[in-house]
């Protein structure tokens, strides 16, 4: 039996988002977070402080499944196989936000190896853990690995440089940066195709040095790393933000921002 034209057009109507390669038939994108404490939910698990990872849903018009824990740094996530759990769920048009750099300072060659400090340096140097012998690589090295496995899948990956600690701690304002913000930055760059990077750390020092000492203080409860929900938060607003207004070029992530979200700096 033939379908007249007036029963195709509607047939059309109510599936077209069915019709392969129509673009409503795409799958809608998730994006995977992959960090430590201050990107976890409920962040160090102390009750009063939380991560800014699952605010971030607020923001964006497609799902965000947060996997960072706290803790952890590049190197300890690698090898407890937490950016392979992640390479297991991503599809084609998915994005990874991977941030990291609170817990990845320190030395690796020490008999008092904590098993999260990177080896220093910014490209494929290593160093033998102190306490076990096993290889340890540089920040850069776990960063970049894991983007090209991403990548590799049909995933999109921003690197994102760490979040700040108090920078109004003491009544006096200090912007300075700790050595995984450039870390970040360069293997974003270096990574090429498929990869962007969010400069966290400046978009949260805009918002806050301009929210003044009192304001900021207020947003640590319990140390100078760790922030209140509401804190956690103001640092989704100003990761959202940066991606509006392209601090540091276009991310996959930008189409997706919902519109109206806050302006924090």
């Amino acid at each position: 039996m033939k379908f007249s034209s007036v029963a195709y057009i509607a047939s059309y109507a109510l599936g077209a988002a069915a019709l392969p390669g129509s673009l409503d038939s795409r799958a809608t994108p998730t994006i995977y977070l992959a960090g430590d404490s201050t990107m976890a939910n409920k962040g160090a698990n102390d009750g009063v402080t939380d991560g800014w990872g699952q605010y971030l849903s607020k923001y964006v018009t497609v799902p965000v499944v947060n996997k960072a824990v706290g803790g952890r740094s590049a190197r300890s996530y690698t090898n407890e196989g937490r950016f392979t759990d992640i390479a297991n769920l991503v599809k084609a048009g998915d994005i990874v936000v991977i941030e990291f750099g609170h817990n990845d300072g320190g030395s690796p060659t020490t008999a008092t190896d904590n098993a999260r400090s990177d080896c220093p340096g910014t490209g494929e140097e290593t160093c033998k853990s102190g306490k076990d012998g096993s290889t340890v690589y540089t920040f850069g090295h776990y960063v970049k690995a894991a983007a090209k496995t991403y990548i590799a899948k049909g995933a999109k990956v921003v690197i994102s440089s760490q979040t700040p600690n108090n920078q109004w701690e003491g009544g006096v304002y200090s912007a300075a940066a700790p050595r995984f913000v450039a870390y970040a930055a360069q293997a974003g760059k270096e990574i090429g195709t498929g990869a962007s990077y969010v400069d966290h750390f400046q978009a949260v020092s805009n918002m806050y040095k301009k929210r003044g000492s009192s304001a900021v203080n207020a947003l640590y409860p319990k140390d100078h790393t760790h922030t209140s929900p509401n804190g956690a938060d103001l640092s989704a607003q100003a990761f959202a933000q940066a991606i509006k207004v392209a601090l540091n070029g276009v991310t996959p992530i930008q189409p997706l921002l919902k519109s109206g979200n806050p302006t924090v700096w």
